[in-house]
């Protein structure tokens, strides 16, 4: 037994043609019943005529050529105006002929070619049959014809704005789809440059320093496995990001950090000779959504820029939880130095200030008057945040 919540679904599986059926067969059954013959379109003013034969043949034209008005609207046109034709010359004025209003419609809405050409073979057609009509003794003005006329162009151009309304709609959701893809590629694009920046930063900085280190074997060893374990740590991030671009990517883990990140940013940046002291106060979240991984950037970024212009000063990293935000603090005392640094774009600054400025957040960084830098971060998160 068919479930009735899903007969909506089944219907709009089905094939245009049969979905527009029923109309057209519904009609054609209204224009044989006795009650409403002779109360269909009339123009032309001439008598009424019985039904018979060509009066089953005329409403069968008008009324089943409506499964096809949108499939095909030209054929639709044609078949039902010869129908009307009929009806109208031989004086039946069937309730039938209230169809032809509805093709008009359903081409001037769905018909992509020869829309022009259509248009006026149907409005030489009109004028055909207007003189067929007066050569048959109509007592009908021209006026009525031409408002007859007027109100089938009518129908036409109410299917035309539909069409463009549609086509604007479209429009718009194609903008919408590319400008979210476009979002997405520029994240994707913040996310490497934090990430390759910071690893990248953190080897050249220690491979410079295990130059000097050759005569204290120990140390060389320690700096060396350092620059190893920080490559591995690159390529893992890496291939998490590419995982992003893959369309399964919705069934891999999540982007945000994990607890501990932030701890292990510090440690690594330790080892790579920069002195840092870490101080996290309050109670991660259980989720925050974007706010925690943004936090997490912000100090991945500020230790990044502490290693390349200020190497080997003191370093301060605090991170505050609080009910309803995240509060980063990272700075420098400027007693360090910056020759070991590859230089930067300065980007990644301006990345972290639009995407908490995205949350609603608070972003600076400034260079106090005794050296070094300070960054700090508000981040708005529902709930709290958790960078560790």
């Amino acid at each position: 037994m068919i479930d009735r919540r899903r007969i909506p679904e089944l219907w709009r599986g089905l094939d245009v043609t049969v979905r527009d059926l029923p109309f057209g067969v519904l009609l054609l059954v209204a224009s044989l019943l006795p009650a409403l013959r002779g109360q269909g379109t009339e123009v032309g003013g001439l008598p009424d005529r019985p039904g018979d034969a060509l009066a089953g043949v005329a409403a069968v034209l008008q009324c089943l050529p409506l499964a096809v008005r949108r499939r095909w609207p030209v054929v639709c046109v044609a078949l039902i105006s010869l129908g009307f034709a009929i009806d109208q010359i031989r004086g039946y004025h069937l309730f039938a002929g209230t169809a032809l209003p509805i093709a008009l419609l359903s081409a001037g809405s769905y018909l992509e070619r020869y829309r022009r050409a259509t248009l006026i073979v149907a409005s030489v057609a009109f004028v055909a049959l207007s003189a067929e009509l007066y050569r048959r003794g109509t007592d009908e003005s021209v006026a009525e014809f031409v408002a007859f006329y007027a109100a089938l162009a009518l129908a036409w151009g109410i299917g035309a704005w539909m069409r463009s309304a549609r086509a604007a709609e479209a429009e718009r959701r194609s903008r919408v789809a590319e400008d979210a893809r476009n979002a997405e590629r520029t994240r994707i694009a913040r996310e490497l440059h934090d990430v390759v920046t910071h690893h990248v930063t953190a080897m050249v900085v220690q491979s410079e320093a295990a130059r000097y280190l050759t005569a204290a074997p120990d140390r060389l060893d320690e700096t060396l496995a350092a620059v190893s374990d920080t490559g591995r740590r690159a390529i893992t991030d890496l291939r998490h990001l590419l995982d992003l671009l893959n369309p399964d990517h919705g069934t891999a883990e999540p982007r945000t950090p994990p607890v501990g990140r932030v701890l292990t940013l510090v440690e690594q940046t330790r080892r790579a000779g920069q002195p840092v002291e870490f101080t996290e106060e309050g109670t991660p979240a259980a989720a925050t959504g974007s706010s925690d991984l943004v936090a997490y950037r912000v100090v991945q970024e500020a230790l990044t820029n502490a290693l390349k212009y200020d190497h080997g000063g003191r370093t301060s990293v605090l991170v505050r939880h609080g009910e309803r935000e995240i509060t980063v603090e990272v700075g420098t005392d400027g007693s360090g130095s910056g020759a070991a640094s590859p230089g930067g774009s300065g980007r990644g600054l301006a990345g972290l200030r639009e995407r908490v400025d995205v949350l609603g957040g608070d972003f600076s960084a400034d260079r106090p008057a005794g050296g070094g830098f300070v960054v700090r971060a508000r981040i708005p998160g529902g709930n709290g945040g958790s960078t560790s």
